[in-house]
């Protein structure tokens, strides 16, 4: 029995109504489901279906299957004319268009990484037009991959648009073997593409010429790496100066994107990364090199996690940091942003290094974004990372670590620090008030040997921390008020306040370490910071305190700053 070829096609509705388009096609069933729910979950779409493909490799067609439908799928259709049946690219001109090329990428994604080429070689290289077209099966299931959603939005027969589609590729085809057998594509070197744009600029097809110089140059590398290396060269040689060398370098561009679009192609550059979040971080330095460098200067968080670039990758970012290669910088920075709106983990066994590089990754987009990518797509990607950080089984394993209760809740309150998003938040306060109020805690809080002013000492430092983590004073404020009524019962059985304050020191000293208590420095807020500000007030009336502070004016100045917090100034 002959294997059939299967993919997962995930189709979208915008509006209830609206006729299915094609979002996305995937390998991967889990994958396509899972992308699918996550549309729904961003209300996107109205409707999401997905349906298994099928290729019966002894009539060349797919039968399709809906294995899911989420949303308003079944909203009967507006009546409304009857669109422009005009497929979307009728010339093999209309082939050469960015969105054209890109959507040649994701259609034939498997025959080009075969074929270590780009969309930009496939259509000016006649060597490689000739090998698709020789390799009917790939080129038949690209066809009908594009024809089934043109022709659920257009209502048109599908055998009729795969036929329009396929006379286009047999004319393009045409087209590019019988310009390169007259030999209107330029041959040159390093030092002859600059005559070579200076020629060609002011042609009206200078695009596609140059194009073709460029992907002879790159048919003979053996690697990404070389090609990309090959592309720079070119860049390094282009013209100084004027409209041939804007020119020029955005032809470059075009197959130095779809490069650096590749998973291949990043992987060469940057090296085979340990995991998601290495690789996200690498692309991220790529992309943005003078904002991660900045950063990383003054960040030591954002240097910890951003990696050092190889020899061609810090090239290449020189290369990208100019305005000409811009939309190859963009591209990558929605790559990042798209792969964190993805299921995967950053650091598979690593929740802590998770939080860490999500960090850095989020100081280095919000700090690139505007130019690059808007603020808003990255905010919504790092909402959606933010939700699977506050899942029980990622919290399970951040914690799973030996640490104290109270290391738990420092841990808990950084975590809750680094998610954004009201909902996401909300999670991660539910994660930290279950731990302050747990047993445990008060245990080790009222129980252990340590000594009760750092224990009192650590509450109010949790205290502070849980109220400057971005929490709502509705999340923050039970957390903040269960560690203050923790240090009153603690302070209550160590008799702490009433030690100091009659203990045999100076009055001043014993009045510093009072009003600390009472300022929330060395106690938390509540029942124990209260009783020392009140021990306080009848400290300071002592005739000896006030003659101690007449006579000290340095400390007469620290207890003034603690008496304004204290809100016991006179």
């Amino acid at each position: 029995m002959s294997a059939n070829r299967v993919h997962f096609e995930i189709f979208v509705r915008k509006i209830p109504g609206a006729p299915w388009s094609l979002y996305s096609a995937m390998d991967d069933r889990a994958e396509a489901l899972e992308a699918a729910k996550l549309l729904m979950d961003e209300r996107k779409v109205s409707a999401v279906q997905v349906s298994k493909e099928t290729l019966q490799e002894d009539t060349g067609f797919f039968d399709s299957v809906v294995i899911q439908q989420l949303g308003s799928a079944n909203v009967a259709a507006k009546s409304r004319p009857k669109p422009d049946a005009q497929a979307l690219c009728v010339t093999p001109q209309d082939l050469y268009t960015v969105h054209a090329r890109e959507r040649i990428g994701e259609l034939l994604e498997d025959w080009l990484a075969r074929n270590r080429a780009t969309p930009f070689e496939l259509l000016h290289r006649p060597d490689l037009a000739e090998t698709l077209e020789a390799s009917h099966a790939d080129l038949q299931h690209a066809i009908q991959k594009i024809s089934i959603p043109e022709a659920h939005a257009r209502n048109q027969s599908v055998h009729e648009l795969m036929r329009g589609f396929k006379t286009l590729v047999e004319r393009t085809i045409e087209k590019l073997l019988a310009d390169a057998k007259r030999g209107v594509f330029p041959k040159f070197d390093l030092k002859g593409f600059a005559a070579a744009a200076e020629r060609l600029s002011g042609d009206p097809e200078r695009g596609y010429l140059l194009g073709g110089g460029i992907a002879a140059q790159l048919a003979s590398q053996p690697s990404w790496s070389a090609k990309i290396t090959r592309l720079l060269d070119l860049a390094d040689a282009a013209p100084e100066s004027g409209p041939a060398r804007g020119f020029a370098l955005h032809t470059l561009m075009q197959p130095l994107a779809e490069i650096l679009q590749g998973k291949a192609g990043i992987d060469e550059v940057l090296g085979s990364a340990e995991d998601l979040g290495s690789r996200l971080a690498a692309m991220t330095r790529l992309s943005a090199p003078v904002m991660v460098d900045r950063l990383i200067q003054h960040e030591k968080s954002v240097a910890r996690a951003m990696p050092e670039l190889s020899p061609i990758a810090r090239r290449l970012a020189e290369w990208l940091a100019k305005d000409a290669f811009q939309d190859v910088r963009a591209a990558m920075s929605r790559r990042v942003v798209r792969e964190l709106r993805g299921p995967r983990r950053l650091k598979p066994g690593d929740a802590e290094g998770e939080i860490h590089v999500l960090r850095a990754l989020g100081m280095s987009l919000t700090a690139a974004a505007g130019k690059l990518i808007p603020h808003e797509e990255v905010q919504a990607a790092f909402t959606a990372r933010s939700k699977t950080l506050v899942t029980s089984d990622f919290v399970e394993a951040y914690l799973a670590r030996d640490l104290t209760p109270a290391e738990e809740i420092q841990a808990l309150i950084w975590l809750a620090e680094n998610v954004i998003g009201a909902a996401n938040k909300r999670e991660a306060s539910g994660w930290l008030r279950a731990t302050v109020e747990s047993l445990r805690f008060e245990r080790d809080m009222l129980e252990s040997m340590e000594s009760p002013s750092v224990k009192l000492s650590q509450l109010a430092a949790l205290q502070r921390t849980a109220g400057n983590c971005g929490l709502s004073t509705e999340d923050s404020g039970p957390i903040q008020a269960k560690l203050g009524d923790l240090g009153g019962e603690l302070e209550a059985r160590t008799k702490l306040t009433m030690a100091v304050a009659r203990a045999s020191a100076p009055p001043a000293q014993r009045l510093v370490l009072l009003l600390k208590l009472a300022v929330g420095e060395t106690a938390p807020l509540g029942p124990a910071a209260n009783r020392a500000k009140a021990e306080a007030l009848k400290l300071i009336k002592l005739n000896e305190t006030r003659a101690a502070l007449a006579a000290a004016p340095d400390q007469m100045a620290s207890v003034k700053t603690l008496l304004q917090k204290a809100n016991l100034a006179a």
